[in-house]
């Protein structure tokens, strides 16, 4: 077998998207290179935005059971199901961000999840946020607990001031792995609570905004990414061929399918 290049020596492609996209066709953009990393063996990072904004279940959420589906549609939302697990998102003021790799890049999923945050917290800190890791400890399984992603920090998260700023899912498919996330930089997570058949807790969170005490641009934490990332990154345009995307993301059974 052809063992990958190490992280800081691989040629990562880049994609910026800053128009946004909807939420089935973010997700289907982010399975495709999934996929195109397990067939081909290459490396993306990918940057972009969701329009409209949108609310995303994890994979094995019971978004049936936990969510309320009449009053999402009364309020018009966009929502869908992520191909990663973890808990719902609100996708609305943020920087998403995408990496799409061979596993054996960063050795082990667990490494991946350390390293690339590691890298985005030195991004942050770039910006003046006093970024770092959340330390290792047991946690409750993501799917099993109610509520925000953002709820409650798990090992290798980044945080600020210990809230959460950063919240990521991953998944193995093949040879690779897809980890994607939320790097938030204004607003709340309260629109979660409004369609929650249940009460859970809130304020996990925090913002770039709130910790800078300034607004922060997607453009700037895009260019802070860049800078910090390390050698290797190539702009390859929003262009770039890909597999057909899947359409599951489309699909209302796929999003309500627990």
């Amino acid at each position: 077998m052809t063992r990958a290049a190490p992280a800081s020596s691989l040629t990562w492609d880049l994609l910026v998207e800053p128009d946004g996209r909807s939420g089935a066709a973010n997700m289907a953009r982010d399975q495709a290179l999934l996929e195109d990393a397990d067939r081909a063996g290459g490396a993306t990072l990918r940057l972009y935005r969701w329009t409209p904004p949108c609310l995303s279940f994890g994979r094995h959420e019971p978004a049936t059971r936990r969510y309320d589906r009449a009053r999402v549609e009364q309020l018009g939302l966009d929502v869908v199901r992520r191909p990663t697990g973890g808990r719902a998102v609100w996708h609305e003021q943020e920087v998403t961000y995408a990496v799409a790799a061979p596993v054996n890049v960063f050795g082990s999923l667990r490494a991946a999840y350390h390293a690339i945050h590691a890298r985005l917290a030195a991004a942050l800190c770039s910006l003046g946020a006093d970024a770092s890791l959340a330390p290792d400890r047991p946690t409750a399984r993501a799917a099993d607990r109610s509520g925000s992603c953002f709820d409650a920090p798990t090992g290798g998260e980044v945080l600020v001031a210990g809230r959460k700023v950063i919240g990521s899912a991953q998944v193995q498919h093949g040879r690779a792995f897809l980890q994607h996330g939320s790097i938030l930089l204004d607003g709340t997570q309260q629109v979660i609570q409004a369609v929650s058949r249940q009460q859970s807790a809130v304020g996990g969170s925090t913002t770039l905004a709130a910790v800078l005490s300034r607004p922060v641009t997607f453009r700037q934490v895009v260019d802070a990414i860049i800078r910090t990332w390390g050698e290797g990154l190539a702009p390859t345009g929003s262009d770039r061929p890909l597999p057909p995307p899947p359409t599951a993301f489309l699909d209302p059974a796929w999003t309500w399918r627990r």
